[in-house]
């Protein structure tokens, strides 16, 4: 049994003196004073940090099987809870197989044997011709499902189509699981410049903010015509926000992420032939990063999610400087609080926000806000201790995720993660691991 005490504790609407007290994984109460005897705990005294629930991410690409040598789950999750994250749902892209039939879904979870830190849950995906494998995968435990509307990336796993959606969102609708959406359409008459790849400036160009709108406009009549509840992965074009809004008006089932390093970043401070900063879609200017924190403080985007989606240097054409080619995907798994903290804290943001932003709304969209995502009687006790103050630079030495290459290198950052807990115990203290794989695979009932 353990006693988590501290003058803030963070709870939904409110940061409070507190005192948790942990039985069987689970928040049995929440109590103002010590318990008289606690002869029987592990008092941990947190003082004036903050307590929280631990961060979920609902959007990490693991790649393993099959890709593992860009990332797997043994260092995804180490480096996972080292940042504070109890929990992620893995993407059904970058795997060999993709995560389309339960046959693949059961190797992904095979492959996890012995090699998790933090929990997992998964994405079933949804591809051209795949509809007869839906309720099959909902019914073998993903938590929800993920489409392109453009090229993933992954020959594996192409993109669907107006005609393919209107054929799986209704079979989507039935099993009550939300569909995720990566949502540009592709112009072709957006040509890149040949001449020019390692500017940063015109790849952004080649990805322009039509392409999401236009995505965007037909997942939200879609969305309607077949009222299957969907969500907008990494929403990066601010242009698109007042048609989500009206959107939601309506009463329609969606909800959006943006990523933190479109909130942390923009455009103009990218240098050209960087290629850790290429992602789909592109981070975009300063006035656009501002009307994306606006919707956020507002609830129009309703949480975070890091898309951590690393690859190996020469996939990232690390020596060519080439944003054409390179893979798009940003290693930040590890920082995802800290990044977001530092980035909100100059927007006069508060913990409370921090909570709704990195673990009540993703618990939400994984179908587990009844035991994930908060600090209350009966919930996980998945918990994080955070110095909310102190900073810390992030070098390579400090990276656990599989390869060292990520844009926040060299970064300072407030929010030092001091203590992770996952169901009650220390797996993660003052920057040691003592706990080893005590993460579970977690599947929708």
């Amino acid at each position: 049994m353990v006693i988590i005490k501290s003058t803030r504790v963070v709870f939904s609407n409110e940061i409070k003196p507190a005192v948790i007290i942990i039985k069987n994984g689970k928040i049995e109460s929440i109590v103002n004073e010590l318990p008289l005897n606690t002869t029987n705990y592990t008092l941990i005294d947190a003082g004036n940090k903050i307590v929280m629930p631990g961060v979920i991410d609902t959007h990490v690409h693991i790649n393993e099987p099959g890709r593992a040598e860009w990332e797997g789950f043994e260092t995804a999750t180490k480096a996972a809870i080292a940042g504070g994250v109890t929990f992620l749902v893995d993407m059904p892209l970058n795997a060999v197989p993709v995560t389309t039939t339960v046959q693949a879904l059961q190797q992904k979870i095979k492959s996890t044997a012995n090699k998790l830190y933090c929990n997992v849950g998964f994405w079933g995906g949804i591809i051209p011709g795949n509809q007869q494998h839906i309720t099959a995968l909902a019914n073998a435990g993903v938590l929800g499902f993920k489409a392109f509307l453009t090229h993933s990336g992954i020959d594996e796993f192409p993109n669907v189509t107006h005609e393919d959606l209107q054929i799986a969102m209704p079979i989507i609708a039935a099993t009550n699981l939300p569909l995720l959406v990566h949502c540009e359409l592709m112009d072709n008459a957006v040509a890149p410049n040949v001449n020019n790849k390692q500017s940063y400036k015109n790849y952004v160009a080649t990805r322009p903010t039509k392409w999401e709108d236009d995505a965007i406009a037909l997942i939200i009549n879609l969305c309607e015509a077949n009222a299957c509840s969907v969500h907008i992965v990494h929403l990066s074009a601010a242009t698109s926000i007042q048609q989500i809004i009206a959107a939601k008006q309506k009463g329609l089932p969606i909800t959006v992420e943006t990523g933190q390093h479109y909130l942390y970043f923009n455009a103009d401070e990218i240098p050209d032939g960087n290629t850790a900063f290429k992602c789909a879609p592109p981070i975009r200017d300063k006035q656009n990063n501002e009307a994306l924190w606006a919707a956020l403080k507002s609830g129009i985007i309703d949480f975070v999610a890091t898309d951590h989606s690393p690859a190996t240097s020469n996939i990232k054409e690390v020596q060519s400087g080439d944003f054409i080619k390179a893979w798009g995907g940003i290693a930040s798994i590890q920082f995802a609080l800290p990044v977001l903290w530092t980035a909100a804290k100059k927007r006069n943001a508060t913990f409370t926000d921090i909570v709704k932003w990195l673990c009540e709304k993703p618990a939400i969209l994984a179908g587990l806000q009844h035991c994930k995502g908060k600090i209350a009687v009966g919930f996980d006790a998945d918990i994080i201790i955070v110095d909310d103050d102190k900073m810390f630079t992030v070098t390579e030495q400090i990276i656990l995720h599989k390869h060292k290459l990520t844009p926040y290198l060299q970064h300072q950052l407030y929010g030092v993660v001091t203590h992770t807990f996952l169901a009650g115990n220390v797996v993660f203290e003052n920057g040691v691991i003592n706990e080893l794989k005590q993460g579970k695979v977690i599947l929708k009932n």
